[in-house]
């Protein structure tokens, strides 16, 4: 499960900006997670759950996640399609000459902190 290991990331950046801002809570954190981007929410949000209750400034911050729907492109026939339905081959043309659009993403969008 390595969704642990990018919540311990997430929370060691945090805990730096807080320190260079002087912050005393983050309150949220909201994520944009992208469908595709091999973290699983459920597991993100119960590692989240766990770690944050060890910090001093996030004892009690929410993790709010915001999903990315996957998008393809396909070169040949130019549309775009949902990539988790139909993977790398266009379900227009049959091409496999795609590429990702969106879908990937992992980002720190918000922080609400005092």
């Amino acid at each position: 499960m390595h969704e642990l290991g990018v919540v311990f990331h997430i929370i060691d950046d945090l805990t730096d900006l807080a320190k260079e801002n002087e912050l005393t809570e983050i309150q949220s954190v909201t994520l944009q997670l992208g469908e595709v981007s091999a973290v699983i929410p459920e597991y993100l949000t119960d590692c989240w759950d766990w770690a944050v209750k060890k910090t001093d400034i996030m004892k009690e911050a929410r993790l709010n996640i915001e999903p990315i729907h996957a998008v393809t492109y396909c070169e040949d026939c130019k549309t775009e399609y949902s990539t988790v339905e139909h993977g790398k081959t266009c379900p227009n043309c049959g091409s496999g000459n795609t590429y990702l659009l969106t879908g990937n993403e992992f980002m720190i969008k918000e922080i609400e902190a005092c």
